[in-house]
């Protein structure tokens, strides 16, 4: 099925929900999903996002915009992964507590509202991954319309672009713990140093990149295309001088380049994953 017809039976699996809300990021997919939603649900469509430490501070400015764009019910709830027990810790596990907070969250707000389903933006690719939040989506019941259909990121893409949507080429963004190694402690104060460490090189060009927080050590991964504008000393100069000015004592360039989850790559087994019908969700 191409991506066309995945859009067609996405389409016919969200109007036999009725009323849906969609746990929403902002990010490519549950922006995607969001549209196709509103399209077909109209005002039985609310997304729900959650305003967080951990999460990326533009993101919920980009979130705001885009329901507003779509004319999407909107509602902001402010979350505490930190608060969790057990989340701080950092065990490998951590996705779990994290989306269990999150689909907690959209679980009380559809129930307020009389909405018997949740949606996330889980799609094909996400399967294959180590995804521990996966599990707490199958105890919240919450649907994964965009991997039901098989639609892959790619596909999103593409899809997303033909629909005008300002995030067809956006960068993923992973909520800001994913940069600590697991067991190491996640604290607001690690965080805010992460994200201006991040805002940093943003600043400098570099649109996709992780800082990941080996502390006192700052690891920086961009993609190996531009691994070679860290030779030009203002730029090598300028991120050594303001990451040590956040905390950090040294500041170093992964040679191997940006990829997501590297932080996984220290796991020695990963659980098996279930299939799209067990209702997973990505972390």
């Amino acid at each position: 099925m191409d991506a066309e017809a995945k859009l067609v039976a996405l389409r016919r699996t969200l109007r036999d929900l009725e009323r849906a809300v969609v746990a929403f990021s902002g990010g490519v997919d549950s922006s995607f999903l969001l549209q196709i939603a509103v399209e077909e649900l109209g005002a039985g469509a609310v997304a729900v996002t959650t305003r967080s430490p951990t999460a990326p501070e533009d993101d919920e400015a980009m979130a705001r915009l885009l329901a507003g764009a779509l004319g999407a019910q909107h509602v902001l709830i402010d979350a505490d992964e930190l608060a969790i027990p057990g989340y701080a810790e950092n065990p490998t596990n951590r996705c779990y507590f994290c989306k269990g907070s999150l689909y907690a969250i959209c679980g009380a707000e559809a129930a307020r509202r009389g909405i018997a389903v949740i949606v996330d933006g889980v799609n094909l690719d996400d399967l294959g991954d180590y995804r521990p939040g996966l599990t707490a989506a199958t105890e919240h019941g919450v649907r994964h319309p965009l991997a039901e259909v098989a639609l892959s990121k790619a596909e999103i893409r593409v899809l997303s672009r033909r629909l005008g949507l300002p995030t067809a080429d956006k960068p993923s963004s992973p909520c800001l713990s994913s940069r600590f190694p697991y067991g190491t402690a996640i604290t607001l104060h690690g965080l805010r140093r992460v994200a201006g460490a991040e805002a940093v090189l943003r600043r400098l060009g570099f649109a996709e990149c992780r800082v990941r927080f080996h502390d006192p050590i700052a690891r920086i991964e961009v993609p190996p295309t531009s691994l070679a504008r860290f030779a030009e000393p203002d730029v090598r100069e300028t991120a050594v001088r303001e990451l040590r000015a956040l905390g950090f004592l040294y500041v170093t360039l992964d040679l191997q380049g940006f990829r997501s989850g590297s932080l996984n790559e220290a796991l020695a087994t990963a659980p098996a994953t279930t299939p799209p019908s067990a209702n997973r969700p990505a972390s």
